[in-house]
């Protein structure tokens, strides 16, 4: 069958990684995948090196995956000058990811001047957070001075997933309650009811929540407050050891953030960091459950919810109370259910294809049709 739709280019940067698609029709017709995200002066050779082993076509847009765009991008926008100065201001809630993110906007600006480039935020699925999930317990004059509140992220992998998940059930999005969780180098866990998010495990930033690959997610404030206190530790060594030596590479005495390794070490550290994350995971499926009126199905995807049957399976073990089973499924080679035939709870496991929810959005800002895009998701 031809491809008759426009071929948008995906730029995504994660903390650690960064992933270049080229999409047309809901095929990717040429994709890169590095563990590390290119320096500044790097981005626009990772992008032209990209764009010159790619097939022949015209590219039509670019999508940029911004993690965290604070109140200057709350939903997919197409970039200025006036857009990127304002999204800069927010770049210290995401060091991790936004200043990465930015340096290849303008990379590829550089390279496809002629082009729509489209920021297209983690936060917006969660633009609509109920008020009693988004406040901060915080005195009122901070909240309203520093825009204090919880955005919530992995956006596009939840928008993704919750479209899957309702096609695999057979029934509209807008009929489901459902908790996503999005399981990887950054993880977090998501209500959704009738289609909008009504509860979040990430917070301000992308720190809070669950422990990550590298990163703390929530910890006891008042313990923060003690190490910044009588000189035990600066502002930038807590950066530091939260962002980039805390979670499963903390938690396994540096042994390594990946539960693949975790899994096949077997020592009592990496155990340990398993059983630590197994059970956060849990709580905060548990605790997102209470923004439902029932559970439809959970939902995991990420990489580590996608390619770890043995957390998903450890975490199924602990909802019980929920009513959810362990899975009967290990391996996957599509997207599926993986709990068993009659389940109260459906579990399902979807595929992380944040590219693809990328060029969704981006034809979408601009105001295109998508042409077979979606077809993909079947």
């Amino acid at each position: 069958m031809a491809t008759t739709g426009p071929a948008v280019l995906t730029v995504n940067a994660g903390s650690s990684s960064l992933q270049l698609h080229l999409v047309r029709d809901g095929l990717v017709l040429e994709a890169e995948h590095s563990e590390r995200s290119p320096d500044p002066e790097a981005a626009g050779q990772a992008v032209a090196a990209f764009l010159g082993k790619a097939p022949e076509c015209d590219v039509a847009a670019v999508g940029h995956r911004l993690v965290h765009g604070g109140e200057a991008v709350r939903r997919p926008t197409v970039v200025d000058d006036d857009v990127l100065v304002a999204v800069r201001e927010y770049e210290d809630l995401a060091p991790l990811h936004v200043p990465p993110a930015l340096a290849l906007v303008d990379a590829a600006r550089g390279r496809l001047p002629g082009v729509p480039h489209v920021l297209c935020p983690d936060t917006a699925f969660h633009a609509d957070l109920p008020e009693s999930a988004a406040t901060y317990a915080l005195p009122p004059e901070w909240r309203s001075r520093y825009g204090l509140r919880r955005y919530g992220f992995h956006g596009l992998s939840y928008t993704w997933a919750l479209g899957r998940a309702a096609e695999l059930l057979e029934r509209p999005a807008s009929s489901l309650q459902v908790v996503l969780t999005h399981l990887g180098g950054g993880s977090s866990v998501c209500a959704v009811r009738q289609g909008r998010s009504m509860d979040t495990s990430m917070g301000f930033t992308p720190l809070e929540g669950v422990p990550m690959s590298k990163r703390s997610g929530s910890v006891d404030p008042g313990m923060m407050l003690w190490l910044l206190s009588g000189s035990r530790l600066s502002i930038e060594e807590l950066r530091d050891g939260l962002e980039r030596r805390s979670g499963l590479l903390g938690l396994s005495d540096g042994r390594s953030g990946d539960t693949r390794e975790l899994v096949a070490a077997g020592d009592p550290a990496s155990a340990l960091a398993l059983e630590v994350f197994v059970h956060r995971v849990s709580r905060e499926i548990a605790a997102a459950a209470t923004s439902l009126g029932r559970l439809d199905a959970l939902v995991f995807t990420g990489e580590i919810g996608w390619d770890q049957p043995e957390v998903r399976d450890a975490v199924c073990r602990r909802l019980a109370l929920l009513g959810v089973e362990p899975p009967a499924r290990a391996d996957l080679d599509a997207d599926g259910t993986i709990s068993a035939p009659g389940a109260i709870v459906p579990v399902l496991a979807v595929r992380p294809r944040e590219e693809l929810q990328l060029a969704v959005d981006t034809l979408g800002a601009l105001g295109r049709p998508a042409g077979d895009l979606e077809r993909s998701r079947r």
